[in-house]
């Protein structure tokens, strides 16, 4: 599901709802937007960044005003976005930073969320520095996704730490384990890894009400659950393993990634109207 973004609103030149003009987001698939294919733009992935700063872009004296970068690059371990992202960002002088990172690291065996937290201070504390507001981010509460949720415990240990770490450096919390929305089935792409469009678009607001922005987005409504035999729902799960979870594992053992050679989608800060946007990562790869 997709839908255009939105129209400018009305008096929003005149009244700016907010102070931030100039948003650098930083991580991994989560945020290039994996699970939010463009079909207007073949091989572009939108996601919730995106569509977080369309809003905002919206409500801001000229929307040619407002720049946006994404430097996040699929499958990033968080020592990987240390060394490959924080400082470009900074380059580009934002006021506004989102960064989400450590996901991959959690979910790889032995990923010990301690030690991704001192991590995550270090990089939080730099990116803190340069004086832009800091958004990290939560993981989803995994307790019904299939596999992953083995690892809720460790999601959970990783949520404090961010939590702390925030406080320390009075960067702003992007929930996700509180948005209980995200525990819908349509909320998860295919691969069950990542988020639908429905689950970005869904973040998207959570994100803009976390930074007080106000929006006009609206829920998408659900579709009926389907009714599904025991069988049928034996031949997904093999058809999912086959299809996603094996060359996942697989690109663990050979200690490959599926951002190996890929360059970030957005890496300059460009304002998102009037300005062709850079091509994204192929559609087809996944974390």
């Amino acid at each position: 599901m997709s839908e255009s973004p939105a129209a400018p609103h009305p008096g929003d030149s005149l009244h700016p709802v907010h102070p931030w003009r100039r948003y650098v987001a930083l991580g991994d698939s989560f945020t290039e937007g994996i699970g939010d294919p463009d079909p207007d733009r073949p091989g572009y992935h939108r996601g919730w960044a995106d569509r977080v700063a369309e809003e905002l872009a919206h409500r801001v004296p000229g929307e040619e005003d407002f720049s946006y970068a994404n430097l996040a690059i699929r499958g990033r371990l968080i020592d990987q976005i240390a060394a490959e992202q924080v400082e470009p960002a900074l380059e580009l002088r934002p006021d506004l930073i989102t960064v989400c990172a450590g996901g991959n690291d959690v979910i790889r065996p032995g990923g010990d969320p301690d030690a991704i937290a001192v991590t995550l201070d270090g990089l939080v504390g730099r990116l803190a520095s340069g004086g832009a507001t800091v958004v990290v981010f939560t993981g989803p509460d995994i307790r019904d996704t299939p596999v992953m949720g083995r690892i809720r415990g460790k999601v959970a240990i990783y949520n404090e730490n961010v939590h702390t770490v925030a406080l320390r450096h009075d960067a702003v919390v992007a929930d996700l384990w509180a948005l209980r929305d995200l525990t819908r089935k349509d909320m998860w792409a295919a691969d069950r890894l990542h988020f639908s469009p429905t689950g970005h678009h869904t973040i998207t607001a959570m994100v803009l009400e976390t930074l007080n922005v106000p929006h006009d987005l609206v829920p998408f409504e659900p579709k009926p659950a389907v009714q599904r035999t025991w069988r049928q729902a034996r031949t997904e799960d093999v058809h999912w393993a086959r299809e996603h979870l094996m060359p996942w594992v697989l690109r663990r053992l050979r200690r490959q990634s599926s951002g190996d050679g890929l360059a970030p989608k957005r890496p300059l800060a460009e304002p998102l109207f009037g300005h062709p946007m850079v091509r994204g990562s192929a559609a087809d790869e996944q974390r």
